[in-house]
């Protein structure tokens, strides 16, 4: 691979509960609403699981563990690293580690504020 060793640790507020957040990290039909990039591999399940892969873009991504309040994806392609995800009432992180070309914190800002956006018009639908 390509690039430079980077790291990225970003995390904010969203005005929503863990499971809102959660849902959106890991079911099929939110994910393809707010990825940055809407290109999602066609057998992706309906829930992510543990060994799930999937592609977005030229990044190619595989569950490696998730729980209530986790998520950590193996990264190739783009970006040969990993990304850890985790949440709770009102806020999100994601650490993103890898060799890449791409300017890492500037992928996870962008996929960070899709994803508030995302849900700041999926709580505003619930209340």
């Amino acid at each position: 691979m390509f690039g430079k060793f980077q790291q990225s640790l970003l995390r904010i507020e969203l005005e929503a509960d863990k499971s809102l957040i959660r849902d959106a990290l890991t079911q099929k039909d939110l994910l393809k609403k707010w990825l940055p990039v809407h290109y999602l591999t066609a057998n992706l399940p309906e829930r992510l699981a543990v060994g799930n892969t999937f592609s977005t873009f030229s990044l190619t991504q595989k569950v490696e563990s998730i729980d209530e309040s986790g998520l950590c994806l193996i990264l190739s392609g783009a970006i040969d690293g990993y990304q850890q995800w985790s949440w709770g009432d009102g806020w999100v992180q994601s650490k993103l580690e890898g060799v890449s070309l791409l300017p890492l914190n500037l992928a996870g800002t962008a996929t960070l504020v899709s994803l508030r956006e995302f849900v700041k018009a999926q709580s505003g639908k619930n209340a």
